[in-house]
């Protein structure tokens, strides 16, 4: 395999790998100030790896508000699921990164870990004092119940005249 150097001195393969985070950001090596985290660094760091970004979806059933977050290689022990404010329902966990062994030579970190948090206001009809969560297969489930509707009783007026 060949290794060309680009233009900014970071060497590159001329083999095309589409898992690569080895993006050209064409502001590298401008001298930003300390607190400027170039874009290739933002794309590797755990901050905003996409575990981070827990997908969650939210589905209003007949009888319940049901939450599915993917939280995969997680334990139930490492995700929170918590009420607050009445109304605020908040799932969040933390991965931690894997130790590294002095001897380790690492080819490719792809998994990423850090902590996630994400909050939901919960509508008027959510019995917040109910709320149910269960682990599956790396998929978080919160179910919601919902406050039973009353139909209104109509009464007919009979309009005289």
């Amino acid at each position: 395999m060949s290794i060309v150097p680009n233009f900014f001195g970071r060497r590159r393969s001329n083999v095309f790998d589409p898992f690569s985070l080895d993006v050209w950001d064409p502001f590298e090596g401008f001298p930003f100030n300390s607190n400027f985290r170039s874009l290739s660094d933002q794309l590797r760091s755990s901050e905003t790896a996409s575990f981070v970004n827990a997908n969650i979806d939210w589905k209003e059933t007949a009888d319940a508000h049901v939450f599915k977050a993917d939280v995969p290689g997680l334990k139930k022990e490492e995700v929170k699921v918590e009420v607050e404010d009445d109304r605020v329902l908040q799932i969040s966990g933390e991965r931690n990164k894997e130790s590294e062994e002095k001897n380790d030579t690492w080819h490719r970190v792809e998994r990423s870990s850090g902590k996630f948090m994400r909050r939901f206001r919960l509508p008027e009809n959510a019995k917040v004092d109910q709320v149910k969560a269960a682990m599956e297969n790396g998929v978080l489930t919160v179910t919601v119940p919902k406050v039973e509707v009353k139909k209104p009783d109509v009464k007919s007026i009979q309009i005289s005249g």
